[in-house]
This record gives C-alpha cells, sequence and structure tokens, in this order.
C-alpha cells in the first residue's frame, strides 16, 4: 500500500509531544500539542480557530462552514494520552515514535491522536482537491479524555449554538478485527466508586488482639462477597431497575460479531469464562450491566510479614450500566446496600468518582448508514454494528445536548495495545481511514 510519507511524518512530530493530561508535570506538553493541533488545522484551511481555556486542559475548535444548504458535521477527539508505564516493557521508547511492519508504535498512536489525524488529513485531502469542502465542518478536540473530560461538557451545554451540527463523528473506537469495519452503536455507562472499611483507631497486635476485635481487611471481603450472586448476577436491590429485554434485533445485532470461545480463553490464559447466567459472553460484555471490583487494599503491603489485625481497609469498584441506569441512583443503591450488610463493629464510606450515563445509538439512522456505505466502498465490506463494553462519557452527552446522531466511525484495531506498553497503530488505516472519511463526507453534500 503506497501511504502519503509527509501525511506520517506529520502524525510522527504530533505523537513525540508526551501530552500526559493526568500528570501535572506534563501541562506544558499538553499546552503544546494544543498549539500544535490549531496550527495544523490552520495550515489545512480551518478557520474560527480557538486554543479555549479552560479549569484544566485547553479544547481546540476550528471550522469551516462555506458549504450552503449542506449538512454541518461536528468532529470530536482527544489529544491527550494515557501515561506511558510501566516503559521498560516498550521495546522503543513510548514518545519517539517508530514505524515497524507497517505499524507506527508510539504512546497516542491509536488513542487517540492517530486516528484524530485520519480527519484533519482527510479534510486537507479533500480542501487539496476542490478548494472547499462537500459539507460544514466543526472541530472540537479536548485535552482531558483520559481524566474523563472533566471541562467539555459544561462547554458543550454553553454553546449549543456554537457547536450544532447534524451529525457528531468520532473515531475513537475499534474494528472487529483487521479487514473488518465497525460502528459502534452501543456504549455502556460508567459508575465509579471506593469503598472504605474502618474498625478500630489503629492496627492492632494480631497475637493479642486477634480473634476478639473485628478485622477491618475480613469485613471488606464479606461486603465485596455480599455484592454478587453465585449466578453472577449483581445482588444489590434495586440495581437492574432501568435494564430493558434486549429486543430481537438487538440480539441479532450481538449475534453477528464473529467470536471464539475457545480462542479467547487461550489467549486470555483461562480455563472458564464466567458471567451473569442466562446471556452469552458478547451480550454479557456489550449490553448487560456489571459490577466489578478493579482494586484491594488492607493490611500491611510490605516484603515479609507484620501480624496485626488491621484497621482499615478499600476497594475500588466500577459499574457498567445499560439502558435508562441513572448512575447517582445505582450509586445510591449500592450505598445502602454497604450499609446494610457491613458487620458489626465496621464503619463504612463510598466515594463515587465518575458517572457517564449509557448510550444506545439507532443502526438505521440515515448519517450512521452512510458511515457504513463508505467502509464498504473502501474497504470493501459492510461493517458490523458492536456494542462496546466500555464507556466514552462525551457521547451522550453529545447526543442528547447537541440533538444529533454520533457516528462512532472507529479505525483502531483491538490488538493495537492501547493504554498498554507498545500501542500502535496499523498505517493500512491510516491511509485507508483518510479515504473512507472522505467519502463520508462527500456522501453527505
Amino acid at each position: 500500500m503506497i501511504h502519503n510519507t509527509a501525511y506520517i511524518e506529520q502524525l510522527i512530530e504530533f505523537l513525540k509531544i508526551p501530552s500526559i493530561s493526568t500528570l501535572p508535570e506534563h501541562k506544558g506538553d499538553v499546552r503544546k500539542a494544543a498549539e500544535w493541533l490549531a496550527a495544523s488545522l490552520e495550515e489545512v484551511g480551518m478557520e474560527n480557530i480557538e486554543t479555549i481555556e479552560t479549569a484544566g486542559h485547553s479544547i481546540v475548535y476550528a471550522d469551516w462552514l462555506h458549504a450552503d444548504d449542506k449538512p454541518t458535521v461536528l468532529i470530536y477527539g482527544h489529544y491527550d494520552v494515557q501515561p506511558a508505564d510501566p516503559i521498560e516493557l516498550w521495546d522503543s521508547p513510548p514518545f519517539e515514535p517508530e514505524v515497524r511492519d507497517d505499524k507506527l508504535y508510539a504512546r497516542g498512536a491509536t488513542d487517540d491522536k492517530g486516528q484524530l489525524f485520519i480527519h484533519v488529513k482527510a479534510l486537507q485531502t479533500l480542501m487539496d482537491e476542490d478548494g472547499k469542502l462537500p459539507v460544514n465542518v466543526k472541530l472540537c478536540i479536548e485535552g482531558e479524555e483520559e481524566q474523563a473530560s472533566p471541562n467539555l461538557p459544561p462547554y458543550i451545554k454553553q454553546h449549543t449554538d456554537k457547536l450544532s451540527c447534524d451529525a457528531v463523528l468520532i473515531s475513537d473506537t475499534s474494528f472487529i478485527e483487521r479487514g473488518q469495519p465497525a460502528i459502534c452503536t452501543s456504549l455502556r455507562g460508567a459508575l465509579a466508586l471506593e469503598l472504605f472499611v474502618k474498625t478500630a483507631n489503629s492496627d492492632l497486635h494480631s497475637g493479642v488482639y486477634g480473634g476478639g476485635v473485628p478485622n477491618a481487611a475480613h469485613n471488606l471481603v464479606r461486603l465485596l462477597d455480599s455484592l454478587h450472586e453465585q449466578n453472577g448476577k449483581v445482588a444489590v436491590e434495586g440495581f437492574y431497575e432501568g435494564v430493558p429485554d434486549p429486543t430481537e434485533e438487538l440480539k441479532d445485532e450481538v449475534a453477528a460479531i464473529p467470536f471464539n470461545e475457545v480462542k479467547t480463553k487461550q489467549e486470555l490464559g483461562l480455563e472458564a469464562l464466567f458471567g451473569e447466567e442466562g446471556f452469552n459472553f458478547l451480550e454479557q460484555t456489550g449490553i448487560r450491566p456489571t459490577l466489578e471490583i478493579n482494586g484491594i487494599t488492607a493490611g500491611f503491603q510490605g516484603e515479609g510479614i507484620k501480624t496485626i489485625v488491621p484497621c482499615e481497609a478499600s476497594a475500588k469498584i466500577s459499574c457498567r450500566l445499560v439502558g435508562e441506569q441513572d448512575p447517582q441512583t445505582v450509586f445510591e443503591k449500592i450505598e445502602q446496600h454497604v450499609k446494610t450488610h457491613k458487620p458489626a463493629g465496621t464503619k463504612v464510606l463510598l466515594k463515587q468518582s465518575i458517572q457517564a450515563a449509557p448510550v444506545l445509538l439507532d443502526s438505521k439512522n440515515p448519517m450512521i448508514q452512510k458511515a457504513a456505505d463508505a467502509y464498504e466502498t473502501v474497504y470493501g465490506v459492510q461493517p458490523l454494528f458492536p456494542k462496546e463494553g466500555g464507556s466514552i462519557p462525551i457521547v451522550e452527552v453529545f447526543s442528547t445536548v447537541l440533538d444529533a446522531p454520533v457516528v462512532l466511525m472507529g479505525f483502531g484495531l483491538p490488538s493495537e495495545n492501547l493504554h498498554a506498553p507498545n500501542e500502535h497503530f496499523h498505517l493500512e488505516n491510516f491511509t485507508l481511514g483518510i479515504e473512507t472519511v472522505c467519502h463520508y463526507l462527500k456522501s453527505l453534500g
């Protein structure tokens, strides 16, 4: 495949900027990435370019609004990246991009700088061809997606007229596998919280007090175990309120996604899969709600042993939500469950950190169907419509506040190690992605 070398060199320059939004020491790098992106959009011919200050990192806005009587497409992406740790597991430095086997290795290569840059270069391609765009375009690019977008929702709500559009176009998702495009039409919502357990006023000597006082670690384990039934169902009363029974059409869309259970178990090193009884793996991970324990802390963690009865313990918990489940209501149900089931002599506290509502998109929407046609034109394959188990919180905000269909036109691959060492992006999808976005925008004009 013949790539545009200049485009790849520009992407490499973008990837060299360590725009890690979660680490304060990289605040200047995040700013540099925003300014670099704004300059790139100016070179393309975008107008009204702004680098908008927020309480955190900047939002980059630009537009081109000269296609009279044509639709307006709002392109969203993010220029911030995850931390690169553990550095020692990278085969090449994470911010020194390297091409190997037609793959570009760097932090942010697939999440999301590579996918975002597809749109920048698609706009440039169209401008170079015709001196204009087939549709009106707005861009809203943030630098805090890896922090769950704390400052973008208020900006969207305050600038609905400025951001109004006929469709929101996002490339921050993946194909099913190489050569099989996908348009995600469902994202589970999210709730993240931390459970703190407290017993005595200090750790106690296990020889003197063990067996006679409550143990925070034991009591935390009991509480955590009470959250699920043996069949995998969440045991919190009222947790499933608002969860719809899947329609036959939804089940058919899920069933169309290729899945090999034997291969999956081999790849994960598992003897068996486990999930909510009555649903298969793709349904469990795509269209059903979950409650997962993400981490546990209690007692002495150093080398060797310290014979204590710990007085404090904590657990990190996350939920994935579907349908009409409300994150705040679910939090309150869990809070009530914990208070009801806490062992004697135990004080409990729950703190929440992330909330995101679920999103269900209509695969029959014309804006999504035209995206499917563009994929088929370029890749020769009709895309599938998977239901993602993860969350992109801002999708729900765009969908509801702007009242516009969201088109999740991803070009990543599940194997590209996003958020992990040796993150990479297949350059064939960078090149074909530019062509696909061009076809899509032309089809809307």
